[in-house]
C-alpha cells in the first residue's frame, strides 16, 4: 500500500552511499551507509510509487555508486552568468542525477571587494548568492565547492593597467598565428598571495572543505619573464613550485584542493611530490572514436592542434594514459570529461556520451575517486543551457552506475523526468540536434563546423567545407527538428524556455548552413579548404541582414536564463564573421 510504514536502519557495512530497499505485505525497509544513502534510497521509493503497478509488485533493490565525488562543473566566466532562477534550476538537475558536487567555474564574475573594475559590468555573483546557491545545494545533498582559476586564464584580470605587470607577459603572446592577450600570472610568491586572496573570497561564503585552484592552461609559462628559471629548473619544476604555494595555505586549514592535470601530468618527475589532499584532476573533452578518426587519419584538423601545442599521442589515449601514470604512481586522481556543448550551439552528444564512457571506464579501472564533468562557455557560451541537459543527465547515471547505464535512452529520460513532455518529442529533438556536427562529415576536435562557421577562428582554421549533399540532410534535420519543437509539450518550469531557446538554436544553426553554403558556392571543390573572404557581394547582403534579427533573439533567451552582465562581450564573438560578411558584401 502507498500508506505502508517504512522501517530505516542504518547499517555501517554498506558501501559509502549505499542503500538496501524492499518492498512487500509488511511495509518497506530500507537499509542505508549514511545521509545520502537514505537520502537516494528515499528518492527510489518515490520513484516506484509513481509506478502504477507498485502497490501489486515487490521490490528488493541494492545500489551504491562507483565513484563516491560526482560533480558537475558550470562555466560562468565566458560571459554568461546564470540567474538565481537558472541556478536553482541546474539544482534540481543535479539532483535528479545523484550529483554529490557543483562547482561554478571562476574568472572575473565574483564580487570581489577589492576589483570593482574587474567584474563591474559582468553581473557577478554576489556573496549572498553563494551563502543562498550554497544553502539550496545543501538542502539536498550536494556539496557547493568554490572553484577559481589562479594561474592560467586570468586575462580578464591581466588586461587591467593595475594588474598588467602580474603577467607572465604583459604584452601578450603568440599561439596559433595569431597574438593573445596576457593570460598568465607570473609565478611569484606576490602573485600566489594574490590569487590565493581570490579563492578566499569565495571559499568563505560556502561551508565546503574542498575547493579547486585551477591553474590550467599556463600557456605563456617559460614564454616571458619565468623564461630563465624554466631555462635551469624545468616547465615542471617551475609549474608545480607555484602551484604547490598556491595550495598550501588551504592543505595547512584541511582543506581537499582540487587542480587541472594538465601540465602536471606531462612531468613523471613530479609524481612523488603531490602534497596529501591535492587531487590532480585529468581532463580531456573528445571521445576516442573522434579523436582516433582525426588523429589517425593525419587530417588538416590534428595538423592544427599540433601547431596549437597539443600532445596528440596522449590525446589520442584519452584518459587512459595520464590515468595509468597517475595510478602506477599511487597518486589518487579525478577525472573530468565534458557535455561538449560548448563551440557547438547544438551540442556534441554522441561525442558526450563517448568521453563520458571513456571517463567512468578509467575511473573504475584505476580506483579514481571523484568524476567531474564540465560544461564550458567558449566563445562567448552561445549554447542553451538546455543543450547540456542530456550531457548532465548522462554523466549522473554513468558516473553512479556505469554497467547499469551505459545504454541509457537519454531522450527518454529527459522527457519523462527532466522535461516532463507528454508528446514525448523535446528530447528527441535534443538528441538529433546533437548529432549533426558528425552528419556534416567534417570531423572536429573540440568544436562543430556549425560553431567555427559563426564564430571563426584563424588559428583553429576549419579545415574544409562539407558536401552539398551534406548540408542538405543537415538542413532537413534542422526542420524536421523545428517542427517537432512545435509540437512538443514540455510541463516542466523551464519548457517554454526550452522550446524558445532551441527555436532558436535551429535558426542559428541554418544560418551557419547558409553561410557554409555560401562559401562552397565559389570553392572549386567540395571539401576543400574554405576561402573565409570569398562569398558572393549579393549573397553576402542576405546574409548581413538576417543577422540583426538573430541577435535579437539571442538577446532575449540569454535574459530568460542569464544575468545582463556579459551579453554585450558574447554577442561581440559574432562581429569577425560579420566583418568578413561586410567585406565581401563591399568587394
Amino acid at each position: 500500500a502507498l500508506d505502508a510504514p517504512v522501517h530505516v536502519t542504518a547499517d555501517p557495512d554498506l558501501p559509502p552511499q549505499g542503500y538496501r530497499l524492499r518492498t512487500g505485505p509488511e511495509g518497506v525497509t530500507v537499509d542505508h551507509r549514511d545521509a545520502l544513502g537514505l537520502r537516494y534510497a528515499l528518492r527510489t521509493l518515490d520513484q516506484l510509487r509513481a509506478g502504477h503497478d507498485y502497490t501489486a509488485t515487490g521490490y528488493d533493490i541494492s545500489d551504491h555508486p562507483d565513484f563516491p565525488v560526482r560533480g558537475f562543473l558550470l562555466d560562468i566566466s565566458r560571459d554568461r552568468v546564470p540567474t538565481r532562477r537558472t541556478l536553482a534550476r541546474w539544482i534540481e538537475i543535479l539532483a535528479l542525477a545523484r550529483f554529490t558536487q557543483l562547482e561554478l567555474y571562476g574568472e572575473h564574475t565574483y564580487a570581489f571587494r577589492e576589483h570593482r573594475d574587474v567584474w563591474q559590468d559582468a553581473s557577478p555573483l554576489t556573496a549572498g548568492d553563494l551563502r543562498w546557491l550554497d544553502a539550496r545545494c545543501a538542502a539536498v545533498g550536494i556539496e557547493l565547492v568554490a572553484n577559481q582559476n589562479t594561474f592560467g586564464h586570468m586575462e580578464r584580470f591581466l588586461r587591467h593597467p593595475r594588474h598588467a605587470q602580474r603577467a607572465e607577459n604583459p604584452e601578450g603572446f603568440e599561439r596559433g598565428g595569431v597574438h593573445r592577450p596576457p593570460s598568465t600570472l607570473e609565478p611569484t610568491d606576490d602573485n600566489a598571495a594574490f590569487a590565493t586572496a581570490l579563492v578566499a573570497e569565495a571559499a568563505r561564503e560556502v561551508r565546503s572543505r574542498r575547493l579547486n585552484i585551477g591553474a590550467d592552461e599556463p600557456f605563456e609559462l617559460g614564454r616571458g619573464r619565468s623564461a630563465e628559471r624554466v631555462a635551469e629548473q624545468g616547465v615542471g619544476e617551475v609549474y608545480f613550485s607555484f602551484v604547490t604555494r598556491l595550495m598550501a595555505p588551504w592543505l595547512e586549514a584541511g582543506y581537499t584542493v582540487e587542480f587541472w592535470a594538465d601540465v602536471f601530468a606531462e612531468h613523471p618527475e613530479l609524481m612523488d611530490r603531490v602534497p596529501p589532499g591535492a587531487v590532480p584532476v585529468v581532463w580531456q573533452y573528445d571521445g576516442p572514436r573522434l579523436l582516433s578518426e582525426v588523429i589517425d587519419g593525419d587530417t588538416p584538423e590534428a595538423r592544427t592542434w599540433q601547431r596549437l601545442g597539443a600532445d596528440l599521442d596522449n590525446l589520442r589515449e584519452g584518459f587512459r594514459s595520464r590515468g595509468k601514470l597517475l595510478s602506477e604512481a599511487g597518486v589518487p586522481f579525478w577525472v573530468a570529461p565534458g557535455a561538449s556543448n560548448w563551440n557547438s550551439l547544438l551540442g556534441r552528444i554522441d561525442n558526450a556520451v563517448d568521453n563520458m564512457l571513456d571517463a567512468a571506464e578509467t575511473g573504475r579501472e584505476n580506483a579514481a575517486q571523484g568524476f567531474l564533468l564540465t560544461s564550458w562557455g567558449d566563445h562567448g557560451h552561445w549554447d542553451a543551457p538546455s543543450v547540456a541537459y542530456g550531457p548532465v543527465v548522462f554523466g549522473g547515471a554513468v558516473s553512479w552506475s556505469l554497467e547499469a547505464n551505459r545504454d541509457l535512452d537519454i531522450a527518454a529520460a529527459l522527457d519523462d523526468h527532466v522535461l516532463l513532455d507528454e508528446a514525448r518529442l523535446t528530447g528527441g529533438v535534443l538528441m538529433r540536434l546533437g548529432r549533426v556536427h558528425r552528419d556534416l562529415g567534417v570531423p572536429l576536435l573540440n568544436g562543430s563546423p556549425i560553431a567555427r562557421a559563426l564564430f571563426p577562428d584563424p588559428a583553429v582554421p576549419l579545415p574544409a567545407l562539407p558536401a552539398p549533399e551534406a548540408l542538405d540532410r543537415v538542413a532537413a534535420t534542422l526542420a524536421a527538428c523545428r517542427d517537432d519543437l512545435s509540437a512538443a509539450d514540455p510541463a516542466a518550469a523551464d519548457g517554454d524556455v526550452v522550446r524558445r531557446e532551441l527555436h532558436h538554436a535551429v535558426a542559428l544553426a541554418q544560418f551557419a548552413l547558409d553561410v557554409l553554403r555560401a562559401r562552397a558556392a565559389v570553392t572549386a571543390d567540395a571539401g576543400s579548404v574554405p576561402d573565409a573572404d570569398a562569398i558572393d557581394p549579393a549573397t553576402a547582403r542576405r546574409l548581413l541582414r538576417r543577422i540583426e534579427p538573430l541577435l535579437a533573439e539571442q538577446r532575449a533567451c540569454w535574459l530568460l536564463r542569464s544575468r545582463p552582465g556579459g551579453l554585450d562581450d558574447s554577442i561581440r564573438e559574432l562581429d569577425r564573421l560579420r566583418h568578413q560578411l561586410t567585406a565581401a558584401a563591399h568587394a
